[in-house]
Order: C-alpha cells, then structure tokens, then sequence
C-alpha cells in the first residue's frame, strides 16, 4: 500500500466567484481534505492503496482573431474572457479557414469557445446562415443552449430541438432559429426525414458542432457515424457543405476518430492552453470484511457504502461533491445512506442538500437537480453517468467514484468535474469488489501512465449499415456516387442484399426504400423501447428503463427505487413495454437469474497456438430470464428464489473464443470436476479485464463457459459483444490476446481471498450463481494459455504498454443487462 506522505504537492487555495451555498465554509486544497477524510483511521487500516498528484498547468492565451466582430469580444469580455486560450485560437481559425476541425484538450478547458467563435462570427456576418449544435445528452446541450443565449446576437434565437420541446414550439424552432441544439436521435428519426419540411434550414447550415464526440463508440458510434453521413448527403444536396467542429476531453487519436466519425478528414488541435489547478487523485480499496457472500466467499466493504460515507464526510467539510455511481439503483442508495448518516450526525442542515440525479427521472425533476446543482443549493449529488457530460458545474470541489466507469475516458471525464474554479480539487476511485476494479487499485500505471482508449466502432456492421442505407434511400434514392461515403464495397454488398430481401428496389436512376412508412432504426441498439415505470395505485408515471436491462430489472418482484422510494413490481407487460408497481420497503433486493447458450455461425480469424487455438467470428446467442432471487441488504444473503416466465431473446453478435486440446486441460492439471468452475471462473476474469483495453463496459459483454461444447468438441471459453452484430469489443480482444489474459492473470492471482471472490472470479450478473467457481484451476488455464502465446512467438501479443505481472458440463456466462450496473443513460437524450 502506498500510504499518504506529509508533503503531498498541490496548488494553494485560490479565491473564486463560485456559489458555495448557504453558510458553507470554503474547504481546504485537495491534499489536505484527504488527509482530514483520513485523519481518524488507523494507518494499517487506511483503504488508500496510491495518491497521485494532477499537476499544475499555466496559461497560454493569444490575441483574438481579426475576424471576430468587436461586439462578440465585448460580450466575452464581460463575462471574464480577457484573451483566448491558445488552443481555442488554433482551433477557431481552422474552423473558420473551412478545414472540419475536432479540439480535443482537458476537461474545463473552454472548448466550447473554440466553436463559438467562428459560428457566432459567421451568424453575424451573414443574417441567414445557421449552425446545428449535437450534444449526447440533454443536460449538456440545455447548458450549452444556455451560455449561447447570453453570447449571441437576439437575431440568432437560440433554441432546443429536442424530446423535450413542446409540439407548438417545434414549427417555430424550424423556421427561426440560427443556433438549433439538438441530438444524433433527433437528427436521426425527427429531421433528416423530414428534410423537405427542413430544406430552407438545411441549405444555410454553416457549421455542424458535435460536443463531447467521444460519446459516439461501439454500435451507437457506428451509427451516429451513419447519421453524419446522411446529414452530409442531404446537404448537398441543398446546396450546403458545413464545417464540422469536434470537441472531446477525452478521445484518443482524435484526428483519426473524428475523422471516421464524420467521413471526412479532420484535424486535431491538442496542445492545451487552459489553466489547471491540479487535484489530488487517490486510488481507494475498501478492505475486507468478516461477511462472507456466495459460497463462503469473502466480502469487501461495498463501493457504495464507502462513497456514501465520503459523500458525507465531503459535503460536512462544505466540500461541493459528484459521487459517480454505476447504477440508478445505487445513485438512489448512495444518497439515501449519505442523508442518513448526516441526520445521524446531528446536521439536519445538510440532509435537504443531498440528492440523487439518474436517467428515468421526468424532465422537470432533471431541470430542477440542475439548477440546485448550479447555483449551490445541493451540495452533494450521487448521479450515474448521466452527469458525466453534462452541465458546467463552477466551483465543484471534489468527485468520488464508485467504481471504473469503463473505460479510462469515461473516468477522466468524471475526475475533470472537479477544479473548475481555481482550486485544487479531490478526485477519489472506490474500487468495487470486481476483478478490473481491484486491478487498477493495485496497478496506479494502469491509471495514470496509460494512453485513453483508441475508440473501437463497426460501421461495416450488417445490422448497423444495412438499415442506415434503408434509412437514406428512404430519404433520397442512393446512387452510386453516395457509395464511398457509406463504405464503398461494403455497402454495394449490403445493397444487394437489401434489394433481395425486398427492403430496396434497385432502378436505373439508384435505390429506392421501398417499405411502408419510415425505417423504424433504434441508433442507440438498447434492445427495444424504453419500459414505462407506473404507481399501479394512482397510474402516476415513475420513470423509464431501458428495454434491454427490463428483463432483469423490472421483472413481476423485482425491487425498484426512484428517488429514495422502493418499489415492487406487481407486473410486467413485455408487449406493451410497461411495468406496474406498489411502493413497499422490504430488508430485501433482488438479483436475476439466466440461462445462455451460444452457437457458433462462422470462424473469420483463428490462430493455433499449440494446445490452445484462439478464435473470432460470428456466433448466435440465447438468453432467457428464468428466476430471480431476494437478497437480504446489506450481507447479499439468499432468502428465496422464485421461476419467471419470461420470453426467450436472440443474439446474433461477434465473439473471441479460445478452445483447448485435451492436452491443454491435462497441462492445466484439472479433472473432470476442477474443469467446468476453473474455465467457468477465467471466463468471468477476463470479461471483468476487457474493459481496460476497448472502449466498452462489462455490460457490453457476456460470455459462456463449457467443458465441452458440442460446435468445437473441445472445452471452450467464449465472451462475446452485447450488441447485434457486434459492436468491435471481442475483435480487439483478439488483436490483444496476450495483454488481456496477462492483466487477467495477475488480476486473479493477486487477490488475496482464498478461493475466489468479487475482486477476482465472481461475477455479479453471473446466470449461474456463480457456481462452480475454481480460482486456482482458472490461473492455472491462463498459464497454459500464456505458455502457448509465449511459445507461438507473440502471434496476438498486441501492443505492450500496462503492468506485466506473469504470468461436458456447460457452464452460463455473464450476462448483458446486469442489475448492478447500467448502461449509459440513453433516455436522457432523445
């Protein structure tokens, strides 16, 4: 454990204009406030396992550009922006010159200037051009609307074009506004076909924004990449070729992303010239406990419990706080306990100034969060990734995390919350009892010496390309000059195959849409239409859940919270995508049960290595929700499990596959029992360490075990991608074969539990209860597995950067739609 020093560097409190809220104090530096959080435990007994310090960055500002109009400047000057950034320079000159341009530089470092010079000088320059801003989230693009609003001429009229507008104001948004915020949903099913309607819009589009690009990976990536294209394509064809301005703080290659996003060069403005008050970052464990979990294992302290006790702690020391949690479940529960313990305290005062912010709450509820959020009245907010890129909190002074988010993007993204007032701020990573989790507590490189993830879409996917050209098709006839746009080859296959299914008509002019209304295209690949959430009693509107977690979720029995009430669920019509409740508050969760089972389509890549052969391709999945289980809070004890009879779901999605000889288990030393739990338990590691190398979650995969599966006739361990078609996840697996299954070795054989737990081997979405488990048997597979690689000459060793540490019975893998930890929040977009 690397424990706290007296010295740790960081930048002195600074003064700012910041709203603190009511009678709050200023808290101290970053260093300092973890070193008070700590003050009253043992040294032997501190959870911190590393400390690491964000350093300082200085300022580096440039003239404004001549083109930018004297009244823009003075607006900006009033609102403190004496000169530029660099950056923001560089990047609204490319932009303004007509070179597509994606500014890609910290979190808080003013990106958002770097559009609005250019397009807001354009927009005064010529009274009919317009800009279209996407955002991925709507807490975003309303704050973005917002600071817009106060920059802009009043003949620009900014305004939404969302969800959430209202039917009457839709017509006025179309004909009047210059500055239209929208999202890729909505440019997707609400204008592009609608183009005719938009024609005197489209035509004027200047500049194209897309916020936050990193948001766009795997399926919906690939999709959004699609949607651009179709954007592009009709356009042109009213005579408009915009510049497309890009900003991420978090992108890797972000020349090559933005490009592939768009279908058009981009370029790369990166070097940051913002100021950075630098944060204290400090990798936390919880230690374990005297509870033991499923088969007798060892329990650490949950995530969730400890960020509860530091939400508190931090909003009792005036400290303005995210806790990052993984779950709507657990934003409900974090800030409950988090209200607890300061009532417990004695601070009446503070209770009404925590609350929770997740996906599923009603617009209403969400805009009225934001604004407490904003101007000080909340100090505390346990949120899921919904505010992850959402609105410019000013003065936050410290953020927890509950668990890896996923991926390392998505973790600077939140860390960045903090520190944007000129102070330096508290970042703290609670490890969950999870094999990435407890990895990267114990390995800091992997945190801070590694490179964001380069970001993994599929746009050749058939189930994501196909119904994209029915979608432009439906909206004007392709030709073949729209073809390279849309992949070239493979798009000319796919149409072939869209004309034999009846879907497109080929003529001589192009190919026609040739179905009945509009292509219905879900971009998002969530797995059906949000589930409606209903109080049985009242017919009261709850909330939404995503229709692919609704099986596992919202199933007859299952435990639903929404802003601190508990719910039962009395029904669950999968028809007519609803679900009914009562509010009870039992000393119970619930936990879904499953069963899977995998097929294999067709191998595309396989390299023998020995006694091990390692495979990708295309695979056919089955899962059904079969049972649930009560848990008793708190210990996870199994009180009761009761049969559901729910439908069966089909899968046709792409996997990595490794298949071992019957030498190889004899070289593993395992027998006809060790086998299943030793293959079943690898494959939970290393579905838990895949997240470190692609930019995915582990709800973006799931995988199946087997001693001897009947397509292979060999013992065979398969993780697969979450999505139709896949989503690029298990290909980039593949590419990183021996890198993966060495994080995933030293992972399992690190822990220091006994024979398997949480941190390691069990897996919380596990179908199968997590039995059997084999820990011992599972590193000794992944030794024969690396031995193999090793002896093939690296053949899929993959780049080497990271930590180096060493390295019958069918047996139900992980699921997709876990319980413990959703999706990002799709329902607070569209």
């Amino acid at each position: 454990m690397t424990t706290l020093s007296p010295g740790l560097p960081g930048a002195p409190a600074a003064t700012d204009g910041a709203p603190r809220g009511r009678g709050t104090e200023s808290p101290p530096p970053g260093a300092e406030l973890l070193e008070s959080l700590l003050a009253a435990t043992a040294e032997e007994e501190r959870p911190v396992t590393h400390v690491h310090s964000v350093p300082v960055r200085e300022r580096r500002t440039l003239p404004w550009p001549e083109w930018v109009g004297a009244p823009l400047r003075e607006r900006l000057q009033e609102r403190g922006v004496a000169s530029p950034y660099a950056h923001q320079v560089e990047a609204a000159q490319l932009a303004h010159d007509g070179r597509h341009v994606v500014v890609a530089t910290g979190t808080a470092s003013g990106k958002s200037l770097a559009y609005q010079l250019p397009a807001l000088s354009r927009l005064a320059e010529d009274p009919r051009a317009c800009v279209l801003y996407l955002a991925p989230t709507k807490a975003l693009a309303r704050d973005q609307l917002a600071a817009v609003a106060e920059l802009a001429d009043p003949s620009v009229r900014p305004a939404a074009y969302d969800g959430d507008t209202p039917g009457e104001e839709r017509d006025w948004v179309r004909r009047h506004s210059r500055w239209i915020v929208t999202n890729p949903d909505m440019l997707h099913r609400g204008i592009l076909p609608a183009h005719q309607k938009w024609s005197s819009t489209l035509r004027r589009v200047a500049y194209v924004v897309i916020d936050e690009c990193h948001a766009y990976r795997g399926v919906f990536g690939s999709h959004v990449g699609h949607v651009l294209r179709r954007l592009r394509r009709i356009c042109r064809r009213y005579g408009a070729e915009p510049v497309f301005v890009l900003a991420s703080a978090t992108v890797a290659e972000p020349a090559a992303a933005a490009s592939r996003l768009v279908g058009e060069p981009v370029v790369a403005v990166t070097e940051d010239g913002s100021p950075r008050p630098g944060a204290t970052f400090a990798l936390w464990e919880p230690p374990l406990t005297e509870h033991t979990g499923e088969h007798g294992a060892p329990l650490r302290r949950s995530a969730a419990a400890d960020a509860a006790g530091l939400l508190a702690d931090l909003v009792e020391r005036g400290a303005r706080t995210l806790a990052f949690v993984r779950s709507r479940r657990s934003a409900e529960s974090v800030a409950d306990q988090a209200r607890r313990l300061l009532r417990d305290r004695g601070r009446e005062d503070l209770v009404r100034r925590v609350d929770s912010y997740r996906g599923g709450y009603l617009p209403e509820e969400r805009r009225e969060l934001e604004r407490a959020l904003s101007s000080g009245d909340l100090l505390g907010v346990a949120t899921t990734n919904a505010l992850e890129l959402g609105i410019d909190i000013a003065g936050l002074d410290a953020v927890v995390l509950a668990g890896y988010p996923g991926t390392l993007a998505s973790l600077w993204q939140q860390a960045g919350r903090a520190g944007r007032a000129q102070r330096e701020s508290l970042v703290v990573f609670v490890a969950r009892d999870d094999p990435l989790d407890h990895y990267l507590a114990h390995h800091p490189r992997a945190v801070f010496g590694r490179a964001i993830e380069a970001t993994v879409t599929d746009p050749a996917n058939p189930y994501v390309l196909g119904p994209q050209l029915c979608c432009a098709a439906a909206e004007l006839p392709l030709v073949p000059a729209d073809l390279p746009d849309f992949g070239g080859p493979a798009a000319e296959a796919a149409l072939e195959q869209l004309v034999a299914d009846g879907q497109l008509r080929r003529r001589p002019a192009g190919w026609y849409w040739a179905g009945r209304g509009r292509p219905d295209v879900d971009i998002r690949g969530s797995g059906g239409e949000p589930v409606a959430i209903i109080e049985g009693a009242t017919g009261r509107l709850l909330g939404t859940v995503d229709g692919g977690a609704a099986h596992a979720t919202v199933h007859e029995g299952a435990l639903y919270v929404h802003r601190g009430e508990t719910f039962v669920v009395d029904e669950f019509d999968v028809e007519d995508a609803c679900a009914a409740v009562h509010p009870e508050s039992p000393e119970w969760t619930t936990v879904a049960r499953d069963i899977t089972d995998l097929s294999i389509v067709s191998p595309d890549r396989s390299h023998r290595l020995g006694t091990v052969t390692a495979h990708t391709g295309v695979v056919d999945v089955t899962n059904q929700v079969v049972a649930y289980q009560r848990r008793r809070q708190g210990t996870g004890e199994v009180l009761a499990e009761f049969p559901l009879d729910l439908p069966a779901r089909q899968l046709r999605t792409r996997a990595v596959w490794l298949t071992l000889s019957d030498r190889a288990v004899e070289r593993a030393e395992l027998d006809e029992v060790a086998l299943p739990g030793s293959l079943h338990a690898a494959e939970h590691a290393a579905i838990g360490i895949l997240p470190l190398l692609a930019t995915c979650d582990r709800w973006d995969l799931g995988g199946l075990s087997t001693a001897l599966h009947p397509d292979t006739g060999t013992a065979a361990i398969f993780v697969y991608d979450g999505h139709p078609g896949g989503a690029g996840f298990s290909d980039r697996g593949f590419d990183v074969l021996r890198q993966w299954l060495q994080a995933t070795r030293a992972t399992v054989a690190s822990c220091e539990c006994e024979s398997g737990c949480p941190s390691c081997v069990q897996s919380p979405k596990c179908g199968n209860g997590n039995d059997p488990l084999d820990k011992a048997g599972a590193v000794r597979v992944l030794d024969v597995v690396l031995d193999e690689l090793a002896a093939a000459g690296d053949l899929l060793a993959g780049d080497d950067e990271g930590d180096r540490d060493g390295g019958g019975d069918r047996v139900d893998g992980d699921r997709t739609d876990e319980e413990t930890t959703d999706p990002p929040e799709p329902d607070l977009v569209f």
